[in-house]
């Protein structure tokens, strides 16, 4: 996995540079000055938890490296549209085309079919990125700890932060997590998928919560396939999920979604 990632961060380093050819960070902020649809996707995500209702959010995404492609029948503003009927809290969008079979554009076809607030998925590790993040409407961006620095990490949150849009940082392991806490940000994301042996254990974040704070939401990533799962994260007070590839692989992505949440 680790190469795997080495070669997605050489990829995104070309993208980007190809992107700052096109268009200027200036013509971004341009941009940026129109964006009237803002929707907060902490907000979303806080106001479920408080009424002790599951904060799920889930995830448009066609394929994967591992997984190869995930669902052929793929049309992201139906699935959104699908996502918001079965009781989404909030969307995330897979944007890398390479690796993903992601678009950029995927983001404000989503927003103008649904209203819930859409995290940009994908590999931030510039600004140039975040500048263009708000400018496609994303209400908020991923920061995965395994692909950067502290300090990155801490100008890439500032910048989303000035351009009001929310943080989801992601750690794998308690060296990752140790510097996920160091952000401002209240979402602190567990990928239970170990990046050595892509083995899959909830038993990842039930370790880790001892050393979340309480004033941090703990959103579970990867593994949710069922209702006792979901139970399972309960018990251990968690209620905010990300759940992609169980939904893409039904027929009806929202109808799979209710399932799930079925007295939860």
């Amino acid at each position: 996995m680790s190469n795997i990632l080495d070669n997605i961060l050489a990829t995104k380093k070309l993208e980007i540079a190809s992107s700052r050819q096109k268009k200027s960070i200036a013509n971004l902020e341009d941009e940026i000055t129109s964006i009237e649809d803002e929707r907060g996707f902490i907000a979303a995500i806080s106001k479920k938890i408080e009424a002790n209702h599951s904060a799920v959010i889930a995830e448009i995404k066609k394929a994967s490296p591992s997984k190869g492609v995930i669902r052929e029948d793929f049309n992201p503003v139906q699935i959104a549209k699908s996502y918001e009927q079965g009781g989404a809290t909030c969307l995330s969008v897979l944007t890398d085309k390479d690796y993903f079979q992601g678009s950029t554009d995927y983001i404000q076809m989503v927003k103008n079919h649904c209203t819930l607030p859409v995290l940009r998925k994908d590999f931030m590790i510039d600004p140039y990125q975040i500048y263009e993040s708000k400018a496609l409407g994303s209400d908020c961006i991923l920061l995965i700890v395994a692909a950067l620095e502290l300090l990155q990490m801490q100008e890439l949150e500032a910048i989303a932060n000035e351009l009001s849009m929310d943080v989801l940082v992601e750690s794998h392991d308690a060296y990752e997590l140790e510097k996920a806490l160091q952000l401002e940000t209240k979402l602190i994301g567990i990928n239970n998928r170990n990046l050595k042996t892509f083995d899959v254990t909830l038993q990842t974040t039930i370790d880790l919560l001892k050393e979340i704070p309480p004033d941090k939401i703990t959103v579970t990533e990867s593994g949710i396939f069922t209702r006792e799962h979901i139970r399972l994260m309960h018990e251990h007070d968690i209620y905010s999920f990300l759940v992609g590839e169980a939904f893409m692989r039904d027929d009806d992505p929202g109808e799979s979604l209710k399932r799930l949440l079925e007295n939860g």
